[in-house]
């Protein structure tokens, strides 16, 4: 079973690095150019890219920011893969975060022409994750809706405590911490649509 699951972090690791690498030349940036742009150091970056290290979700988020996509689309097949309408379960992408412990499943058919990116997470009890990348290059809406459980989300200096079947929309350029007090697994469903039109959204008054 270990063998399993170190194989299958391997795996994952793999296809971080080979994705991160091809939108970082797609986007002609060096290295340490986007360190520069995400504030995640050269060496680190470097050590993802050759599928040498487990990034957690924090950085990730740092780099899809500037790279201008979102987190979940770092977990999809390449744009040249065979588009498909319908995603199986058993083909669905899972991931957990190796710092957290979090683990998400990207929904959504990999590569389909979409504007809408569907993930469902699941939230171990009294974990806590804290997001502060701010500022993106390309729209992001997002939503959650709680399935089972319930987290405490903070976005900036509002704090929202979300029961079963609650919905928020989410501003998320700004400070953003997830939070599951509770004893109990918390599990949620996460919409995004992303907007290379508008670069940046107002943050909710």
């Amino acid at each position: 079973m270990h063998s399993i699951f170190m194989e299958e972090i391997a795996s994952i690791n793999a296809h971080l690095a080979e994705r991160l690498r091809s939108l970082r030349t797609e986007r002609g940036l060096t290295l340490d150019g986007l360190a520069e742009r995400t504030g995640v150091s050269r060496s680190m970056i470097s050590l993802i890219e050759r599928g040498e290290s487990s990034p957690t979700a924090v950085v990730l988020d740092k780099l899809a920011a500037g790279l201008g996509v979102t987190l979940a689309s770092l977990f999809a097949e390449q744009k040249n893969a065979a588009a498909q309408p319908l995603m199986r379960r058993a083909d669905q992408r899972v991931w957990r975060d190796p710092d957290s412990g979090y683990l998400r499943r990207n929904l959504s058919p990999s590569s389909f022409p979409s504007p809408i990116e569907l993930v469902e997470v699941i939230m171990p009890a009294g974990v806590r994750v804290a997001y502060d990348t701010g500022r993106r290059s390309v729209g992001v809406s997002q939503q959650i809706w709680i399935v089972e459980g319930e987290i405490e989300v903070s976005l900036g200096d509002e704090t929202y405590r979300l029961l079963m079947g609650d919905c928020l929309c989410m501003d998320i350029e700004q400070p953003t911490i997830f939070r599951n007090l509770s004893d109990q697994p918390a599990r949620y469903l996460v919409a995004l649509a992303t907007d290379t039109k508008f670069p940046a959204r107002q943050r909710f008054t």
